[in-house]
């Protein structure tokens, strides 16, 4: 199996995060591209949703990725920001659906266990460790891209078509075990 393409979506009606990368067999990874599709929250909904459509098909027909991750959609409690990240991901999967591209779902916790080792890790370990991942000179900005850009990292390491069974650990998990182990102090041994 070859490198394969991989377009995260951090869905969202004013700021959709997206990332894609290209994964290599032995879980290497680069970067491709980055960003957030933008609306203002001052448009009506449904020309928001369109611009939303539009800037994934632009996505998904410049860069033809071979699978799509979207973040799975929690409750929240303000209502509107969870409808609007629905709204959102309902585009995503109906847009690469209907190029016949797989879709992986992946929750928020799953996405930080997959790229810093911890599954609630912050969203600045997270964007830390995609950084040192892609080895990037700074971290993704805005966060949804960062955010968008664990997706893809995720999806590429332990969803299907993985290089690698879920149970083994990513590069970035295999850092976070190094950096947390250089960390402890070392106990005496018993005599």
């Amino acid at each position: 199996m070859g490198t394969r393409r991989v377009l995260g979506i951090d869905p969202g009606l004013t700021r959709c995060g997206y990332g894609i990368v290209d994964v290599a067999p032995d879980r290497g990874a680069a970067l491709v591209a980055a960003g957030v599709i933008r609306t203002d929250a001052g448009v009506p909904v449904e020309r928001r949703l369109l611009a939303v459509a539009r800037g994934l098909d632009a996505l998904l027909d410049e860069h033809a990725p071979d699978a799509v991750a979207v973040e799975r959609v929690f409750a929240q409690h303000n209502l509107r920001t969870v409808m609007g990240t629905a709204q959102a991901a309902g585009l995503a999967l109906e847009r690469a659906a209907a190029r016949g591209i797989p879709v992986g779902l992946h929750t928020p916790s799953e996405v930080k266990a997959a790229v810093t080792g911890y599954g609630s890790a912050d969203k600045r370990q997270v964007a830390a460790m995609v950084r040192r991942i892609l080895r990037l000179d700074a971290s993704p900005s805005p966060a949804d891209a960062a955010d968008a850009l664990a997706l893809a990292l995720c999806h590429a390491w332990r969803g299907p078509g993985a290089s690698a069974p879920p149970e083994s650990l990513t590069p970035a998990q295999a850092a976070w075990r190094d950096a947390g182990l250089a960390a402890r102090p070392i106990p005496p041994r018993a005599p």
